[in-house]
């Protein structure tokens, strides 16, 4: 197959499709119109955060599947694709364990105030006191999706002597004696710690809303390495200034441009500096997949399973 490249990603991905026989070409340089044209004689697409509309799709009548590499595939036109007969594969295995270990990260840096120490000690300050922090172990944590991400957090989280709980509303949590599967109600009531580990779906956008926060029965840490859109940040700002959310670590944002290069200028000027200034959020820009490892294990696997699912079979 002919295989265009519309995105940047690591070189060991063509290098195996191209050991299997088929070819590869990178295309990431041109534009949306430039882009179109190009890809009419072309099989396969491999993607990594650009969006692929049904009118850009269009343009490849021989489709055969587009590639993601990494987890979400919500840039992706899944119903035209789905209409076509196109496959969508993707390999959200390859950073599982850097997004699981960011969310440690993240926790234990709103629990220790250290990222708020750190900035003190640059600037002369010895803040001991005030920096006092709360100890993770006998904490309940909930995690809502337990999929790839929302499993590594769970795995990470094993020694540290926590109750993690986790609700899926599509399939049953199961990792022995160390994680319980619950219901939204119980999570809601007993958690600590909530982490989001959702795909954005026009079921879960806004998820964390304003009714979310308030079913928590106990001020809560939040955490948010997911998509950016399942939370309403007016509201997790508001659940801060109330004493609902203690602290929110989001490596993901409401606002963030559809190519993740960095905030959308049409965000609400009062929102951006309400969320910019606030004290109780620690912020990373969408970087908890982003690791040397995670960036070369998601290629492979995914041209692993494009091989697995084309194996040289003719073309229809």
């Amino acid at each position: 197959m002919r295989i265009a490249f519309v995105d940047s990603v690591h070189p060991v991905l063509a290098e195996r499709l191209e050991k299997a026989g088929h070819s590869t070409t990178a295309l990431h340089q041109l534009d949306d119109a430039q882009l179109g044209a190009a890809l009419v004689d072309f099989q396969g697409i491999v993607v990594r955060s650009r969006p692929l509309n049904a009118e850009l799709l269009r343009h490849a009548p021989s489709l055969r599947f587009v590639a993601r590499v990494g987890s979400g595939t919500e840039n992706i036109d899944r119903t035209y694709c789905d209409t076509q007969s196109i496959r969508v594969l993707n390999s959200p295995e390859g950073n599982r364990d850097g997004v699981g270990e960011l969310c440690v990260a993240q926790l234990l840096a709103l629990l220790k105030h250290t990222h708020r120490a750190n900035d003190q000690v640059h600037r002369g300050l010895w803040a001991r006191e005030e920096n006092r922090g709360t100890d993770l172990f006998g904490k309940n944590v909930g995690i809502i999706g337990f999929g790839h991400m929302g499993r590594s957090f769970a795995e990470k989280l094993s020694g540290f002597g926590v109750n993690v709980m986790a609700h899926d509303k599509y399939r049953t949590p199961d990792m022995g004696g160390h994680v319980a599967a619950c219901s939204l109600d119980r999570l809601m009531e007993e958690s600590d710690v909530i982490s989001l580990h959702l795909p954005l779906t026009d079921e879960t956008a806004h998820y964390a809303d304003a009714t979310f926060f308030a079913r928590a029965q106990r001020p809560i840490w939040f955490l948010n390495t997911s998509r950016g859109q399942v939370v309403h940040t007016e509201a997790l700002l508001d659940a801060l200034d109330q004493g609902r959310v203690l602290g929110a670590a989001l490596d993901v944002l409401e606002f963030e441009r559809p190519d993740l290069s960095g905030l959308d200028p049409t965000m609400e000027p009062a929102i951006q500096r309400r969320l910019l200034a606030h004290p109780g959020i620690l912020l990373t820009p969408h970087i908890a997949g982003v690791t040397h490892e995670g960036k070369y294990n998601m290629a492979a696997i995914l041209a692993n399973k494009i091989i697995d699912a084309f194996p040289n079979d003719p073309q229809p």
